[in-house]
């Protein structure tokens, strides 16, 4: 059986987005392809998003008073900023976000001006399976979290998310080997999505 510590594929370098739901799985696939791609760095836009909905309350951000930092402009020209800054120091960024799709056009426009080689890729389950890892980790049914879940997980049927990659009765470590077969078929392919 493969040690699912370290591999060397795929040693080029790439800008992993890894969309979908809420409690689908995009943060633990993220540490996951980590652990498994030497040189690779985890980029998390939502820390970006929080610290503007704080600054938000003291500065005059366009779209501050929304419930979604992706509303606001700021958050979606940092993310890209966020991204390319990694790229000058890792081989590989990944980067787990649950991005609605006109905001995910947005930010991949912004990536590729540097980085031509963005690959996408959509985690999806069924919403019964998301809302009972979202109900394991605390969320409850009124929160925006669950909320969202359900909207995401109907729209990401759409393949405009991004690759679509099953988790649904998968280990992590299957879900990552599977991200990992698709991006050495791209790289030997020439493809980019």
């Amino acid at each position: 059986m493969e040690s699912h510590e370290t591999v060397s594929r795929p040693t080029a370098r790439v800008l992993i987005l890894l969309n979908g739901a809420f409690g689908v799985g995009k943060t633990s696939a993220a540490r996951a392809l980590r652990k498994r791609l030497p040189g690779s760095l985890i980029v998390d836009p939502e820390q970006v998003g929080f610290v503007l909905q704080r600054a938000a309350r003291v500065l005059p951000l366009a779209g501050r008073g929304t419930d979604d930092f992706q509303d606001m402009p700021a958050w979606r020209r940092l993310t890209v900023l966020h991204a390319r800054l990694a790229r000058l120091i890792a081989g590989t960024v990944i980067m787990p976000m649950a991005f609605n799709l006109e905001y995910l056009k947005e930010v991949r426009v912004g990536l590729r001006r540097f980085e031509p080689d963005v690959r996408t890729f959509c985690l999806t389950a069924p919403l019964a399976v998301v809302r009972e890892r979202l109900r394991r980790r605390g969320v409850a049914p009124h929160d925006w979290a669950w909320r969202r879940a359900a909207e995401a997980c109907t729209a990401h049927v759409d393949g405009a998310f991004g690759e679509p990659v099953a988790t649904d009765g998968r280990t992590i470590d299957e879900v990552v080997d599977d991200l990992l077969t698709r991006l050495e078929v791209a790289r030997h392919q020439g493809m980019t999505v």
